[in-house]
């Protein structure tokens, strides 16, 4: 049995994750000054979930 098409949302959400790489890339890339902080805008946009999961549990902390 053809299990096609089971993977359609999972190939949508790399699609927007791609985006937001590309998008933290521009963010980070912006604001950079010397090519160590260019270098680490550049690894900066792999893992730019990352941070804002922690930002967004810091914040909630904050508040409660």
């Amino acid at each position: 049995m053809s299990d096609r098409g089971s993977n359609a949302g999972w190939a949508g959400g790399g699609f927007v994750y791609f985006l937001g790489i590309i998008g933290s890339w521009v963010w980070f890339w912006g604001r950079a000054d010397g090519f160590w902080e260019y270098v680490g805008a550049f690894f900066q946009g792999f893992v730019w979930p990352g941070f804002m999961v922690y930002e967004l549990f810091a914040g909630l902390s904050r508040l409660g």
